[in-house]
């Protein structure tokens, strides 16, 4: 049996101000649909994040529809979990009536007790749908005020599904968590503090595969987990990961997972090098990926940004190794040997763009006394 994973569509983001909706389109309509349409695998997981913000924009709310409409035409089954930057009430809109055609949404914990059973040749894989959840839904679901972290919540929100499982029957879930060890990006957003959100994945045991949403560079997460990461590069630093979806089969006895890359529309660089070579190379090969110039230049170079953005229609910025190498330098020169007060509001005033009030300085040194305790 042959199963997709996908997750983090993000549908309806921006990159520097700049809409990826073509880009997502892309995506979908040319590289992950030919293939579901070829290969006709028993069901697309989509681990959460389906858009980008809890309101989405009519154009990318048109594209997911369009979507699930091919998947529906084409008898594949959609299994999808509300993510943190979902809207999950919009979501849960019309999800009875849509389950009798194949499209199954979990938006609420309550959901997670309704798994989707597929069966093919004789095969047979249960998936247990848990949408994103913070503490306190948790807590009120499962009844227990004494819970403390998303570790101690999802343990005990396992235990409930255990009962459920079917015998001869592989057992799937989908989450949209951040699993201890994961590696982060910087397109994602969420603070975690003391590693209060990490879920260990040593909890997902039990189950034979997990398909994870959240985290967006594609990766495993201890034996049975993996992150599918997001199909198309949301910031600079992931410039060097390679997108694209999950393949997984099921063989009666395990899981193998095969990463499909996909060439996206416009790919995410960062390209380094001197001011005249970069003008030269655009010159002669205008680059429409977006882009962000590292200039090497021991001096400043004026306007350019300007200059270079005719043959890089989608720069997104413009670095100076040279002038920011030598604002850090100043900047260290002018605080070295100063205490600590000084540099907290050195760093208040740079971030802030005013003097720290007397409240502000009087917290920073009672913070700062209790480190030393």
């Amino acid at each position: 049996m042959r199963i997709f994973h996908t997750s983090d569509w993000h549908l309806g983001r921006m990159l520097y101000g700049r809409s990826l909706l073509s880009d997502q389109r892309h995506f979908l309509e040319s590289l992950l649909l030919p293939a579901i349409e070829r290969e006709k695998p028993a069901a697309l997981l989509i681990a959460g994040d389906i858009y980008d913000r809890q309101v989405a924009p009519p154009e990318a709310i048109a594209l997911f529809d369009s979507t699930l409409s091919r998947l529906v035409e084409w008898g594949v089954k959609a299994l999808i979990i509300s993510g943190n930057h979902d809207g999950a009430q919009r979501m849960a809109l019309l999800k009875g009536a849509l389950r009798h055609s194949g499209v199954f949404f979990a938006t609420s914990l309550e959901d997670m007790l309704s798994p989707v059973l597929l069966e093919e040749g004789g095969q047979r894989v249960q998936v247990f749908l848990l949408p994103y959840f913070d503490c306190p839904a948790a807590r009120e679901f499962l009844g227990d005020a004494s819970l403390r972290g998303e570790a101690a919540c999802m343990e005990k929100l396992l235990e409930r599904l255990y009962p459920l499982f079917l015998p001869e029957a592989a057992h799937v879930l989908m989450a949209h968590c951040f699993c201890a060890g994961g590696m982060t990006s910087d397109s994602e957003s969420g603070t975690f503090v003391g590693g209060s959100g990490q879920i260990p994945p040593s909890l997902f045991s039990r189950f034979d595969y997990v398909a994870l949403g959240h985290l967006h560079g594609p990766q495993k997460a201890g034996e049975t987990a993996r992150y599918s990461g997001t199909p198309l590069k949301y910031s600079i630093d992931e410039a060097g990961q390679k997108k694209g979806y999950l393949s997984l089969a099921w063989d009666g006895n395990s899981f193998s997972a095969e990463h499909r890359e996909a060439k996206p529309l416009r790919d995410v660089r960062k390209i380094t090098g001197l001011f005249k070579d970069l003008l030269a190379s655009g010159e002669t090969a205008p680059c429409e990926d977006y882009v962000e110039l590292c200039l090497t230049d021991k001096a400043p170079v004026l306007l350019a940004a300007e200059r270079l953005r005719p043959f890089y229609p989608n720069l997104l910025s413009v670095r100076n190794q040279w002038a920011l190498e030598g604002a850090a330098g100043r900047r260290a020169k002018a605080l070295s040997g100063a205490d600590e007060g000084t540099v907290f509001s050195a760093f208040f005033q740079e971030v802030c763009g005013e003097e720290p009030e007397q409240e502000d300085m009087a917290l920073f040194r009672e913070v700062l006394q209790e480190v030393r305790l």
